[in-house]
């Protein structure tokens, strides 16, 4: 038999009720994306939402992963 972790929690409790809340408004169908207000389909991106607001709201939350991201290429004029 494993030996169970013991360790702290990743999520606190506030996040978990802006999680709860946000959930229920992309069921609902009033969950908005960003700047475009567009309809949030996706569930993953409804939980990208959610994460986003608890963080601004103080919430315990880990922080983003980072992503590896092209650089921009300048072109040199001949």
């Amino acid at each position: 038999m494993a030996a169970k972790k013991t360790g702290k929690k990743k999520y606190g409790p506030a996040a978990s009720k802006i999680v709860k809340k946000v959930m229920h408004e992309k069921k609902v169908g009033t969950l908005k994306s960003g700047r475009s207000k567009k309809k949030v389909k996706s569930r993953k991106q409804a939980i990208a939402i959610a994460l986003s607001e608890a963080r601004a709201a103080g919430a315990k939350v880990p922080a983003r992963k980072k992503t590896a991201r092209k650089k921009a290429t300048s072109r040199k004029k001949a």
